[in-house]
Protein backbone atom coordinates (compact mmCIF):
# COMPACT_ATOMS: atom_id res chain seq x y z
CA UNK A 1 0.00 0.00 0.00
CA UNK A 2 1.87 3.00 -1.32
CA UNK A 3 -0.41 5.63 0.59
CA UNK A 4 -1.23 5.32 4.21
CA UNK A 5 -4.17 3.31 5.11
CA UNK A 6 -7.69 4.40 6.65
CA UNK A 7 -8.83 2.64 9.25
CA UNK A 8 -11.82 3.01 10.90
CA UNK A 9 -12.63 2.24 14.51
CA UNK A 10 -15.76 1.97 15.74
CA UNK A 11 -16.59 2.58 19.49
CA UNK A 12 -19.52 1.37 21.95
CA UNK A 13 -18.17 3.80 24.24
CA UNK A 14 -16.18 6.63 24.51
CA UNK A 15 -13.60 5.66 27.36
CA UNK A 16 -12.29 3.63 24.45
CA UNK A 17 -11.29 6.08 22.18
CA UNK A 18 -8.18 7.58 24.32
CA UNK A 19 -6.00 4.28 24.98
CA UNK A 20 -6.38 3.23 21.15
CA UNK A 21 -5.56 6.80 20.27
CA UNK A 22 -2.27 6.34 22.25
CA UNK A 23 -1.55 3.52 20.88
CA UNK A 24 -1.83 4.42 17.58
CA UNK A 25 0.46 7.62 18.39
CA UNK A 26 3.10 5.41 19.38
CA UNK A 27 3.07 2.57 17.58
CA UNK A 28 1.87 4.27 13.68
CA UNK A 29 1.58 7.95 14.31
CA UNK A 30 0.71 8.06 10.28
CA UNK A 31 -2.20 5.91 9.96
CA UNK A 32 -5.00 7.81 8.93
CA UNK A 33 -8.13 6.98 11.70
CA UNK A 34 -11.81 7.74 11.55
CA UNK A 35 -13.19 7.39 14.81
CA UNK A 36 -17.14 6.18 15.03
CA UNK A 37 -18.89 6.31 17.96
CA UNK A 38 -22.08 4.73 18.91
CA UNK A 39 -22.87 5.37 22.28
CA UNK A 40 -25.89 3.29 23.22
CA UNK A 41 -24.72 0.18 21.99
CA UNK A 42 -22.94 -0.07 25.38
CA UNK A 43 -26.05 -0.06 27.71
CA UNK A 44 -27.96 -2.23 25.56
CA UNK A 45 -25.25 -4.83 25.69
CA UNK A 46 -25.97 -4.87 29.41
CA UNK A 47 -29.32 -4.36 29.62
CA UNK A 48 -30.06 -7.29 27.22
CA UNK A 49 -27.25 -9.76 28.66
CA UNK A 50 -26.68 -11.10 25.62
CA UNK A 51 -26.05 -10.44 21.64
CA UNK A 52 -29.44 -9.90 19.99
CA UNK A 53 -30.13 -10.43 16.01
CA UNK A 54 -31.24 -6.68 16.08
CA UNK A 55 -27.62 -6.15 18.13
CA UNK A 56 -25.94 -7.79 15.08
CA UNK A 57 -27.71 -5.78 12.39
CA UNK A 58 -26.38 -2.84 14.02
CA UNK A 59 -22.83 -3.90 14.41
CA UNK A 60 -22.95 -5.23 10.79
CA UNK A 61 -24.14 -1.67 9.71
CA UNK A 62 -21.70 0.52 11.68
CA UNK A 63 -18.93 -1.68 9.62
CA UNK A 64 -20.56 -1.39 5.95
CA UNK A 65 -20.47 2.11 6.83
CA UNK A 66 -17.04 2.09 7.24
CA UNK A 67 -16.39 0.08 4.46
CA UNK A 68 -18.59 2.75 2.56
CA UNK A 69 -16.52 5.56 3.75
CA UNK A 70 -13.04 3.92 2.00
CA UNK A 71 -11.37 2.51 5.00
CA UNK A 72 -8.84 0.46 4.04
CA UNK A 73 -9.35 -1.88 7.93
CA UNK A 74 -11.87 -1.57 10.37
CA UNK A 75 -11.66 -2.30 14.17
CA UNK A 76 -13.75 -2.35 17.14
CA UNK A 77 -12.89 -1.23 20.55
CA UNK A 78 -15.85 -2.46 22.68
CA UNK A 79 -15.13 -6.44 23.71
CA UNK A 80 -18.90 -7.02 24.09
CA UNK A 81 -19.74 -7.81 20.81
CA UNK A 82 -17.41 -11.06 19.35
CA UNK A 83 -20.60 -12.87 17.58
CA UNK A 84 -21.63 -9.98 15.92
CA UNK A 85 -18.27 -8.46 14.76
CA UNK A 86 -17.55 -12.06 13.48
CA UNK A 87 -20.92 -11.77 11.34
CA UNK A 88 -19.64 -8.32 10.41
CA UNK A 89 -16.29 -9.78 8.95
CA UNK A 90 -17.65 -12.58 6.78
CA UNK A 91 -19.68 -9.88 4.60
CA UNK A 92 -16.75 -7.43 3.83
CA UNK A 93 -14.24 -7.19 1.15
CA UNK A 94 -11.69 -5.68 3.52
CA UNK A 95 -10.14 -6.94 7.58
CA UNK A 96 -12.51 -6.51 10.54
CA UNK A 97 -11.24 -6.95 13.67
CA UNK A 98 -12.34 -7.87 17.12
CA UNK A 99 -10.95 -5.95 19.84
CA UNK A 100 -9.15 -8.88 21.57
CA UNK A 101 -8.43 -11.31 18.86
CA UNK A 102 -4.56 -9.74 18.46
CA UNK A 103 -3.68 -9.53 22.18
CA UNK A 104 -5.37 -12.96 22.35
CA UNK A 105 -3.11 -14.38 19.65
CA UNK A 106 -0.26 -12.46 21.43
CA UNK A 107 -1.21 -14.31 25.07
CA UNK A 108 -1.81 -17.73 23.49
CA UNK A 109 1.95 -17.65 21.54
CA UNK A 110 3.43 -17.41 25.03
CA UNK A 111 1.40 -20.65 26.37
CA UNK A 112 0.50 -21.87 29.56
CA UNK A 113 -1.67 -19.85 31.69
CA UNK A 114 -3.17 -16.38 30.98
CA UNK A 115 -5.01 -14.06 33.56
CA UNK A 116 -7.66 -11.75 31.89
CA UNK A 117 -8.62 -8.85 34.17
CA UNK A 118 -12.03 -7.82 33.04
CA UNK A 119 -13.93 -4.50 34.49
CA UNK A 120 -16.82 -4.64 32.09
CA UNK A 121 -18.80 -8.13 33.23
CA UNK A 122 -21.24 -8.79 30.14
CA UNK A 123 -18.18 -8.98 28.08
CA UNK A 124 -16.49 -11.91 30.11
CA UNK A 125 -18.14 -14.80 28.62
CA UNK A 126 -17.67 -14.18 24.83
CA UNK A 127 -14.14 -12.57 25.43
CA UNK A 128 -13.36 -16.62 26.83
CA UNK A 129 -14.72 -17.92 24.32
CA UNK A 130 -12.87 -16.18 21.75
CA UNK A 131 -9.84 -17.24 24.05
CA UNK A 132 -10.42 -20.61 23.65
CA UNK A 133 -11.41 -20.90 19.97
CA UNK A 134 -7.88 -19.03 19.14
CA UNK A 135 -6.55 -21.45 21.44
CA UNK A 136 -7.79 -24.89 19.74
CA UNK A 137 -5.87 -23.47 16.33
CA UNK A 138 -3.12 -22.17 18.09
CA UNK A 139 -2.52 -24.22 21.27
CA UNK A 140 -5.02 -26.50 22.82
CA UNK A 141 -3.13 -26.20 26.26
CA UNK A 142 -2.94 -22.73 26.63
CA UNK A 143 -5.33 -21.38 29.28
CA UNK A 144 -7.28 -18.84 30.67
CA UNK A 145 -8.91 -17.51 34.23
CA UNK A 146 -10.54 -14.31 33.78
CA UNK A 147 -10.68 -12.06 37.15
CA UNK A 148 -13.72 -9.16 37.39
CA UNK A 149 -12.07 -5.60 38.88
CA UNK A 150 -14.90 -4.27 40.52
CA UNK A 151 -15.82 -0.61 40.82
CA UNK A 152 -13.23 0.26 37.87
CA UNK A 153 -14.93 0.82 35.08
CA UNK A 154 -17.60 3.24 37.13
CA UNK A 155 -14.37 5.18 38.10
CA UNK A 156 -13.37 5.96 34.78
CA UNK A 157 -16.70 6.53 32.85
CA UNK A 158 -16.86 9.50 36.18
CA UNK A 159 -13.65 10.36 34.81
CA UNK A 160 -11.67 9.09 37.74
CA UNK A 161 -8.54 7.38 36.01
CA UNK A 162 -6.48 7.24 39.01
CA UNK A 163 -8.99 5.09 40.94
CA UNK A 164 -9.62 3.02 38.19
CA UNK A 165 -5.90 2.41 37.70
CA UNK A 166 -4.73 2.00 41.41
CA UNK A 167 -7.62 -0.89 41.35
CA UNK A 168 -6.80 -2.72 38.01
CA UNK A 169 -3.35 -2.43 39.44
CA UNK A 170 -4.19 -3.91 42.62
CA UNK A 171 -5.97 -7.17 41.51
CA UNK A 172 -2.90 -7.30 38.95
CA UNK A 173 -0.36 -7.61 42.05
CA UNK A 174 -2.67 -10.36 43.12
CA UNK A 175 -2.41 -12.28 40.86
CA UNK A 176 0.86 -15.42 40.95
CA UNK A 177 1.54 -18.84 38.53
CA UNK A 178 0.56 -16.87 35.09
CA UNK A 179 2.71 -16.56 32.02
CA UNK A 180 0.38 -13.38 30.92
CA UNK A 181 -1.89 -10.83 32.10
CA UNK A 182 -4.03 -9.35 29.92
CA UNK A 183 -5.83 -6.13 30.45
CA UNK A 184 -9.44 -7.14 28.67
CA UNK A 185 -11.04 -4.07 27.70
CA UNK A 186 -9.40 -1.11 25.35
CA UNK A 187 -10.82 1.32 28.34
CA UNK A 188 -8.09 -0.56 30.70
CA UNK A 189 -5.14 -0.31 28.35
CA UNK A 190 -4.79 2.71 30.46
CA UNK A 191 -4.02 0.95 33.50
CA UNK A 192 -0.97 -0.48 31.87
CA UNK A 193 1.75 1.37 33.71
CA UNK A 194 0.51 1.03 36.99
CA UNK A 195 -0.18 -2.82 36.31
CA UNK A 196 3.32 -3.24 34.89
CA UNK A 197 4.90 -1.55 38.26
CA UNK A 198 3.30 -4.33 40.54
CA UNK A 199 4.42 -7.21 38.33
CA UNK A 200 6.83 -9.14 36.88
CA UNK A 201 4.64 -10.93 34.50
CA UNK A 202 4.18 -10.03 31.21
CA UNK A 203 1.30 -7.33 30.55
CA UNK A 204 -0.40 -7.59 27.21
CA UNK A 205 -3.36 -4.55 26.36
CA UNK A 206 -5.80 -4.85 23.11
CA UNK A 207 -5.17 -1.64 21.57
CA UNK A 208 -0.93 -2.06 21.53
CA UNK A 209 -1.59 -5.82 19.79
CA UNK A 210 -4.57 -4.57 17.78
CA UNK A 211 -2.39 -1.57 16.43
CA UNK A 212 0.31 -3.69 15.86
CA UNK A 213 -1.80 -6.50 13.79
CA UNK A 214 -3.17 -4.08 11.41
CA UNK A 215 0.29 -2.47 10.60
CA UNK A 216 1.36 -5.95 9.69
CA UNK A 217 -1.94 -6.90 7.66
CA UNK A 218 -1.88 -3.32 5.40
CA UNK A 219 1.76 -2.25 5.88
Amino acid sequence: MTTQPKIALIHATSIAMDPIKAAFDKAWPDAKRVNILEDSLSPDRARDGTITEEMTDRIVALARYARMIGSDAVLFTCSSFGSAIERAASTLDIPVLKPNEAMFETAIRKGGRTAMLYTFPPAREGMEAEFREEAARVDPSAEIESFLVEGAIGAVRAGDEATHNRLVAEAAARLEGFDAITLAHFSTARAFPAVQAVTTIPVLTSPDAAVAKLRRLLG
